[in-house]
């Protein structure tokens, strides 16, 4: 079921983060479709309620897409993306090994670009297909560098939930909004990760 609920909420990233960067009328409408029909198709033909296994060789899958969510919350175009972007095309072929290599080398060109830390701990997480401690320490590492920012905390609560842990998604998630001005842009994604997991799996689907 939290496959399920995880594709709603990467859904639910994709339109928020295209609202945020001034997408509206009929080429949101559009693109909510081009969504919608992809999630049909996954919950056709998807099975995440088997049992879980021993993590694939990195070549047979290849993780969730990130990248609108990481769009919402660093934007596009600035110094960390390139490596982001590589990486990316590595994760989408299913090579999630190299995926890591390129953020640790921009990571040894920039030790200190958090967004890179939080790629890291994305990248780590899609190579374990879980949060490992790894993981942990490079979320954590971005939060050090950068405090102010929702991003380190939101993609720790993120990697929480791809890890099948909805409560410490949402415990994550619950600290971040408690801390969080009112006026912030990215309230309503967190918001609706948190209704999405409240409701479950077969409310929001509804």
């Amino acid at each position: 079921m939290t496959g399920y609920l995880l594709l709603l909420l990467l859904v639910a990233l994709s339109l928020g983060a295209m609202r945020l960067i001034g997408v509206r009328g009929p080429l949101l409408t559009l693109a909510a479709a081009a969504l919608l029909f992809g999630s049909a198709g996954y919950a056709l033909q998807g099975r995440p309620g088997l049992p879980g296994s021993a993590p694939r060789p990195a070549a047979e899958s290849a993780p969730l897409p990130l990248a609108n969510a990481r769009h919402a919350f660093f934007g596009r175009f600035n110094r960390s993306d390139r490596w982001l972007i590589i990486s990316d095309s590595y994760a989408s072929r299913g090579d999630t090994a190299n995926a890591v290599g390129i953020i640790r080398a921009g990571l040894r060109a920039h030790p200190d670009d958090f967004m890179l830390w939080v790629g890291l701990g994305n990248a780590l997480t899609d190579h374990a297909r879980v949060i490992t401690p790894a993981a942990g320490l490079a979320f954590d590492r971005a939060e050090q560098l950068a405090p102010w920012s929702p991003a380190p905390r939101f993609f720790r609560g993120l990697a929480f939930l791809r890890s099948s842990d909805p409560q410490a998604a949402l415990k994550e998630w619950r600290s971040l909004l408690a801390d969080a001005p009112a006026e912030a842009r990215w309230r309503s994604i967190v918001e609706d990760g948190i209704a999405l997991i409240e409701r479950g799996p077969a409310e929001a689907a509804r």
